[in-house]
C-alpha cells in the first residue's frame, strides 16, 4: 500500500479539468481507511495552482506525491515534489505544505504561533510546520538519513501577499523552512529550477517510497539523550504549537510576573510524554526551576532509574504529583503534570502523617506550585476511583484562582503504528464513541489478531519477543493477586482453563530473576508475567497482548461490564455506583488495547465475546 498518491502537473491539471481532482484523492486515501472529506475543498484549490506553477516552470515530469503520510505517525505532507537535482544529478525532494491563507498574523508574545484569518485556532508558524516535517523525514527516512541535504521545505501561501504575512516573516528561513506567497509567484518558480531538471522524477519517488524506515527510539531512550544535549528530535504540528505556548508562558512569567496554567489533551501515542521530557529538557537546560509530575510510581521510577542513570541531579527532575504539597506557591518556574489523568482528589493517603492531613484539592497544590503549570492528559486513561484528571476539573480549579489558561488539543498519532483507524476501532468497540463496533479493516502500519487461546498468544508474541522486539501480555483484573510463594516464585494466578502465568511482582524490588512491578514494562524479563493496567499505563512496547477477562463480555453485539467478575479491590468500594464503574473498566481496556507500536493480540474468556472479536477481525 503506497504513502502517497504519486502524480504529475500535468496529471493534476488533468484532474482539475475534469473535477475529478479531489474524488481522486479521497479514493486514495479510502483505500488506505484514512479520507479527511474536509480537505477536499483546499485539494481543489491548492493543487491545481502548484501543478501550473510546476509547468510554467517546465517541470511537468517531477513526480508529486500527495497526501504523503509520515511513517509510523497520522501527519500528512501536502505534496513531496520528488526529482533530480539539476546541479549534482541526485536525488532531490521539496516538501510542500499549501496554505489558501489570505491573511495570517504572529499570535501575541510568539513568533512561531500564528493566527490566520477564517480559522478559529492558533496555527503553528508554516515554516515550522514544513521544518518539522523534514526533520523527520531525514531522521527516520533510511535514503534520505544520511542525506538530509536532499530535502528541502516550502510554505506556499498562494492566496496571500507580502503585506497580509509581513508579520509571519520574522521567522528566519532555513533550508527545512522558507515561505512564499503568491505575490512572489515569480521567486518561488526560480526555486523550483533551482531543486530540479526537467526530467522525471519516478525513479526518485520509488527509491523514497520503498525505502526502509529507522526506528524510533522508546521515550526512555529519548529522554536520557534530551536531558544531557539538545537532539535533532522534532515536534510535529500540534506537538510543537503545545510546547511552544508553554515556552512563551514562561517568558511572560518572568517579564510580567504573569502566572497561567497549560493543559494539553489528547489520546494515546499523541505525543503528550514526548512533549513533557522535551519541556523538562529544554527548561532545566535554560537554568529554569523545573520538575516533571506523574501519579504513577512505575513511571516515575523507570525514568529516574533509564533517563536519569547516574545523576542525582537529573533524577531529582522527576517527582510525584503528592511531592508538591509541601511547596511554597510558585517555589518553581514550570511544573510539567504528565499523565494528569491520574492526579487524585486530595494528596491526603493512609500513609499520610496526622499532622499533614488535609482535605486540599491535589490540583490546587499543583497550580499553585509554579508559576506555569502544565498538565498533560486524556481523559479516557482515568482507571480508578479517586482520579479526578479531567479538563473541566483543571480548568475549573485554575478560572476559580483567576489564573488564564491555554488548551492545546492533540490531534496527531504516534503509537499503533501512526493508526487514526486503529484508535476510532477500540474506541467504538469499546463503546467509547457512538456507532457501535465495526469490522477490522486492515492498516500497512499497524496488525490486529485476535488469538484463538491465551497459549497461542503467548506464542506468537514469544516470537516477536525473541526477534528483539519487545512484547509484553496484560489483562483485566480478573484474577486474585496472591503474595509470592516462600521461595520468592510467583504464584499462577490469571488461569484459563488448563493453561496459567503470573501476574507479575509485587515487589518493588527484583527476585530471583523477576523484575520489580515498577519495571515489569521496561525489564525484558517481564515477558514472563503478565501486567494490569498499573504497570502498563505510561508505556508501550512493539506488541500487545491483552486477554479481555469476564468483566466485559458482549451481549446482544454490545460489550457490557460485569461488576461482579473484577477482582481490583479499588473497583469494590460501595460508593462507587455501577454507571462509574462500567466507564472505569472500559478506560482500562481502552488503555491495554492501546500500548503496542507495532500490533496487538487479543483473547477473552468469555466465548461469546471471543466469538464476536473473531468475526469484527477477519
Amino acid at each position: 500500500m503506497e504513502k502517497a498518491l504519486r502524480s504529475t502537473a500535468a496529471e493534476v491539471l488533468n484532474w482539475s479539468a475534469e473535477a475529478t481532482l479531489a474524488e481522486m484523492i479521497a479514493d486514495h486515501l479510502r483505500r488506505q481507511a484514512g479520507q479527511r472529506n474536509s480537505e477536499m475543498r483546499s485539494w481543489e484549490a491548492s493543487l491545481p495552482r502548484l501543478a501550473q506553477d510546476l509547468q510554467d516552470a517546465g517541470l511537468e515530469q517531477v513526480d508529486m506525491l500527495i497526501e504523503y503520510r509520515l511513517p509510523e505517525t497520522s501527519s500528512r505532507a501536502d505534496v513531496i515534489l520528488s526529482g533530480i537535482d539539476p546541479q549534482t544529478g541526485e536525488d532531490s525532494y521539496v516538501v510542500v505544505e499549501l496554505k489558501q491563507w489570505s491573511e495570517a498574523e504572529l499570535a501575541y508574545n510568539s513568533d512561531r504561533i500564528v493566527r490566520a484569518r477564517g480559522l478559529p485556532d492558533e496555527q503553528l508558524h508554516p515554516i515550522e510546520q514544513v521544518r518539522g516535517y523534514c526533520k523527520y523525514l531525514a531522521q527516520y527516512v533510511e535514503v534520505l538519513h544520511d542525506r538530509p541535504h536532499a530535502v528541502h521545505g516550502v510554505a506556499y501561501l498562494h492566496n496571500a501577499t507580502e503585506n497580509s504575512i509581513s508579520t509571519l516573516r520574522a521567522r528566519q528561513p532555513d533550508r527545512f523552512g522558507r515561505m512564499f506567497t503568491g505575490e512572489g509567484r515569480d521567486e518561488f518558480l526560480r526555486f523550483l529550477k533551482s531543486r530540479f531538471a526537467p526530467e522525471s522524477g519516478v525513479a526518485t519517488s520509488e527509491r523514497l517510497l520503498k525505502s526502509p524506515i529507522r526506528q524510533r527510539p522508546s521515550l526512555f531512550a529519548l529522554t536520557a539523550s534530551e536531558l544531557r544535549s539538545a537532539t535533532e528530535y522534532s515536534l510535529l504540528d500540534k506537538q510543537e504549537i503545545a510546547y511552544q505556548r508553554v515556552l512563551d508562558q514562561v517568558r511572560l512569567s518572568h517579564e510580567r510576573d504573569q502566572k497561567s496554567v497549560v493543559i494539553v489533551t489528547g489520546g494515546p501515542g499523541s505525543g503528550k510524554s514526548l512533549i513533557a521530557v522535551t519541556l523538562l529538557a529544554e527548561l532545566h537546560r535554560e537554568g529554569k526551576r523545573v520538575r516533571h509530575a506523574t501519579g504513577s510510581q512505575a513511571f516515575t521510577e523507570s525514568l529516574r532509574k533509564f533517563p536519569a542513570r547516574g545523576s542525582t541531579e537529573l533524577k531529582g527532575l522527576f517527582q510525584y504529583y503528592r511531592t508538591f504539597a509541601d511547596y511554597r506557591k510558585n517555589e518553581l518556574d514550570v511544573l510539567i503534570c504528565d499523565e494528569a489523568h491520574r492526579i487524585r482528589s486530595v494528596s491526603t493517603n493512609r500513609f499520610t502523617k496526622k499532622e499533614k492531613r488535609t482535605d486540599r484539592p491535589q490540583v490546587d497544590e499543583l497550580i499553585a506550585a509554579a508559576k506555569v503549570p502544565v498538565f498533560l492528559l486524556d481523559e479516557y486513561q482515568v482507571v480508578r476511583p479517586g482520579e479526578v484528571g479531567t479538563f473541566k476539573e483543571i480548568h475549573s480549579h485554575a478560572t476559580r484562582a483567576g489564573y488564564p489558561v491555554h488548551p492545546i488539543e492533540l490531534d496527531g498519532l504516534f503509537r499503533c503504528g501512526g493508526s487514526e483507524e486503529y484508535d476510532e476501532w477500540v474506541r467504538r468497540l469499546l463503546g467509547l464513541r457512538v456507532g457501535g463496533p465495526t469490522l477490522w479493516r486492515g492498516h500497512p502500519n499497524f496488525e490486529v489478531r485476535v488469538a484463538q487461546s491465551p497459549q497461542q498468544m503467548r506464542d506468537f508474541l514469544r516470537a516477536k519477543n525473541d526477534a528483539g522486539e519487545s512484547a509484553r501480555v496484560t489483562a483485566g483484573y480478573c484474577w486474585p493477586w496472591s503474595d509470592p510463594n516462600p521461595d520468592g516464585s510467583l504464584v499462577d494466578d490469571v488461569r484459563i482453563g488448563s493453561w496459567s502465568m503470573p501476574w507479575n511482582s509485587k515487589s518493588d524490588r527484583a527476585v530471583n530473576g523477576v523484575p520489580s512491578r515498577l519495571y515489569w514494562a521496561t525489564d525484558p524479563a517481564g515477558f514472563d508475567q503478565i501486567g494490569c493496567v498499573y504497570t502498563a499505563q505510561g508505556f508501550e512496547y512493539d506488541w500487545a497482548g491483552v486477554i479481555i477477562g469476564p468483566d466485559l463480555v458482549v451481549r446482544d453485539g454490545r460489550l457490557a461490564s460485569v461488576r461482579g467478575s473484577n477482582q481490583d479491590k479499588a473497583m469494590k468500594s460501595k460508593r462507587l455506583f455501577d454507571e462509574d464503574f462500567d466507564k472505569l473498566i472500559r478506560n482500562v481496556y481502552k488503555v491495554l488495547l492501546t500500548r503496542g507500536m507495532r500490533g496487538v493480540i487479543i483473547y477473552a474468556t468469555d466465548p461469546e465475546t471471543q466469538e464476536f472479536l473473531t468475526d469484527l477481525v477477519p
